[in-house]
């Protein structure tokens, strides 16, 4: 009989004869996740089971678990062989101090064992009411679950809890991606939702120093921190947009300063893209969010990327949904922090939220545009997360 920590897979069960892959980036992403324990990861049926852990570490265990992307659920749970007595036995000693109403729930994985699920949910709740004279059985709301796992390796887990995971998809799974990270609340947000898909992510992030503080570009590494908890190591680029902001303020219509700037910023992502082998561009961008997320400037802001899909995970979602996942993952004490970004250097009074093409290459034209990009791109620091 051993204490393990039972680890569920999500959406990994539905692929097909790629499903090895899938399954390897995941033991790898956990052994990541775990490698300042001293522990042992073991794949049995439909399942991982952690063990070798030490007690007190569990429960630091169990959140490092939570932040892996491809997982659903962990439970602790004891384990031992096929016995149903050891299973009454056990069960009635997790029990003991319960009191209430309970039930017991049994997923019988492993179909040569005697009973049925049911049947051996009525036996171990009999038996636990029988000797326990503080409980009651109440299946529909029941103040205590008791969980039973039959699996086919020939073992049986008992456990009360069941934490849930990020779900989704390993990290590394889906290709690899530039996040445009900046000091907001979304752009976290979207990167904790790409890396949930698969994604293995890095970050670009875009200031105007002397206009923005050193301070904003600290707290966008401290974001850059909460999405490596569920990307893992991050590389964060760094890029002036100084010199950029400043010729478009001087030469271009400032109506235009924002729609400009962005098509600046994704040619630049492109680049680098190109360069490290990025497959895909991310921001967080919400449709009708502000100026520059209308369609027409998000039509006329992508116009210039050529070869590289820009993905927005958060398109559809309102406010209120990005700030509840910024708060469930940590990131929105930092991104309200009261630093500027460079989105609110030389901001219009008036930015145009339905710019022409037209319009836009007329004002872009009065610029040099390979020479700022040359110019922005010699200020590229790269930090590793």
């Amino acid at each position: 009989m051993e204490k393990v920590i039972l680890v569920r897979y999500g959406e990994i069960h539905l692929k097909g004869k790629n499903r090895w892959m899938f399954d390897d980036m995941l033991l790898e992403n956990m052994q990541h996740a775990l490698k300042d324990f001293d522990v042992k990861i073991e794949r049995v049926s439909g399942r991982y089971l952690v063990r070798g852990y030490k007690e007190s570490k569990e429960k630091q265990v169990i959140a490092s678990l939570q932040n892996v992307a491809g997982l659903y659920s962990v439970s602790p749970a004891i384990e031992f062989l096929h016995d149903q007595q050891t299973l009454k036995n056990v069960a009635l000693d997790l029990c003991k101090d319960c009191q209430g109403t309970f039930k017991v729930e049994t997923n019988r994985a492993d179909k040569t064992y005697a009973l049925t699920s049911m049947e051996v949910s009525r036996d171990v709740g009999g038996f636990i009411l029988a000797k326990n004279k503080n409980v009651k059985v109440d299946i529909h709301k029941p103040q205590t679950v008791l969980n039973i796992d039959i699996r086919e390796n020939g073992k049986t887990y008992v456990f009360f809890d069941v934490y849930h995971c990020v779900g989704g998809l390993p990290v590394g799974s889906a290709g690899k991606g530039l996040l445009l990270l900046s000091g907001g609340i979304d752009s976290p947000v979207a990167g904790y939702m790409m890396a949930k898909r698969g994604v293995k992510l890095a970050a670009l992030h875009f200031h105007s120093y002397p206009y923005t503080s050193l301070q904003a570009k600290e707290k966008v590494l401290q974001l850059a921190k909460v999405v490596a908890k569920y990307n893992g190591a991050m590389k964060v680029h760094i890029v002036s947009l100084t010199k950029i902001q400043e010729a478009i303020h001087e030469h271009c219509d400032p109506d235009f300063m924002i729609t400009i700037m962005r098509r600046f910023m994704m040619r630049i992502a492109e680049y680098l893209c190109k360069k490290e082998g990025y497959q895909m561009i991310v921001t967080g961008e919400s449709l009708g969010q502000v100026a520059s997320q209308t369609i027409e400037s998000m039509t006329v802001i992508g116009e210039v990327i050529k070869d590289v899909p820009l993905l927005k995970p958060l398109v559809a979602f309102d406010k209120v949904d990005t700030i509840e996942i910024s708060k469930k993952i940590g990131a929105f004490d930092i991104s309200i922090q009261p630093y500027e970004d460079c989105c609110t250097v030389f901001l219009p009074k008036t930015p145009v939220t339905r710019p022409k093409l037209a319009k836009t290459l007329r004002e872009e034209s009065r610029l040099d545009v390979d020479a700022l990009m040359q110019e922005a791109l010699q200020t590229l620091e790269l930090i590793e997360i």
